[in-house]
């Protein structure tokens, strides 16, 4: 067994790369990052095909699978199943817990709010659905941003109140990490836990792939120690890794978000000439079967949103949430 596990490596599945990071959706960043704190040797892999599954980001290991939407997730799954565990001298750590729940949940919240609703839907539709046809891509986004309100609860008579509720949930998350972190490298026990690595990837995904108007951005900004943080650990776990062909970014380089002029200013980069990858070869080949599949969800979707009496998916003049074109 132990043969094998040299032998072998571990494989993380994730949505395509984007706004040059690795992987462009916060919990598969988060699991990218946890791996690469722990110091585990894995292939990374792109999922195109069904790129808004909530079994993404998930690990392979031969036979051994860990989905997102199973067991609370990839990260813990792979403690639970003895892989890999970094929380072993901070679990019972009351502080550890809070900040852990913190943003787990309100800067989790925060993220996916600004992602499909409090925002034109530009940065999710580059992320989720660019490579699918207009038509499809609308609906299949419309039907998330749908999800997404009943998740966190929104409705047309709350709708105000909610993203008061979220965003100031969010700035008392960033204060109190902020305050914890001080100038240390990680923020318990002087080593990188899973609170490291899940705030790792939202921190990158926050400044990275949501736009400079992002009212989520601009509270992370105010706070310089985790800007400075999130800055140091791309650059030790993303940067320093050795590109290759299967994770150089899938979206066009225009879409690159602006940052702060005094820290993240860069010379636009022309538009480089590239062969397909096998990922994009491989989605070619199977786009027709998963058009047909995901067409069969949507009708299915819509049947029953028909027929039901509070759906809010109402496509009228004054839903600007919807209109990105």
């Amino acid at each position: 067994m132990e043969e094998a596990k040299e032998r072998e490596k571990l494989t993380l599945v994730t949505r395509k790369s984007c706004f040059g990071l690795p992987t462009s959706c916060p919990n598969c960043l988060s699991v990218y990052a946890y791996l690469k704190f722990s110091n585990t040797l894995f292939d990374l892999d792109f999922n195109l095909i069904n790129p808004d599954s909530d079994q993404i980001p998930y690990v392979e290991y031969g036979t051994y699978v860990a989905y997102n939407n199973e067991k609370g997730g990839v990260i813990r799954s792979l403690i639970e199943d003895g892989f890999v565990d970094l929380d072993s001298q901070v679990r019972g750590i009351p502080e550890w817990i809070s900040a852990k729940a913190m943003v787990d949940s309100w800067l989790a919240d925060a993220i996916i709010y600004e992602l499909w609703v409090g925002s034109d839907g530009t940065s999710a539709h580059k992320i989720y659905y660019s490579d699918l046809p207009w038509p499809l891509g609308k609906i299949l986004y419309l039907k998330q941003v749908h999800v997404v309100k009943q998740i966190l609860g929104i409705t047309k008579e709350n709708a105000e109140r909610r993203e008061e509720e979220i965003y100031r949930n969010a700035n008392d998350a960033f204060s109190a990490l902020s305050t914890r972190l001080g100038e240390q490298a990680y923020f318990f026990d002087n080593r990188p836990t899973s609170l490291d690595a899940v705030l790792v990837g939202h921190a990158l995904f926050t400044l990275y792939a949501l736009p400079e108007t992002s009212v989520l951005r601009s509270k992370l900004l105010e706070h310089d120690n985790l800007v400075r943080y999130t800055e140091k650990y791309k650059s030790e776990l993303v940067d320093s890794s050795t590109p290759s062909s299967g994770t150089q970014s899938q979206c066009d380089p225009s879409s690159s978000v602006p940052r702060r002029p005094s820290q993240w200013s860069s010379k636009p980069k022309s538009k480089p000439k590239r062969e397909k990858t096998e990922e994009e070869k491989k989605f070619r080949r199977r786009a027709k079967y998963f058009l047909v599949t995901q067409l069969v969800a949507v009708l299915v979707f819509l049947s029953l949103l028909g027929g039901s009496d509070d759906a809010e998916l109402e496509l009228d003049e004054d839903d600007d949430s919807v209109d990105y074109d």
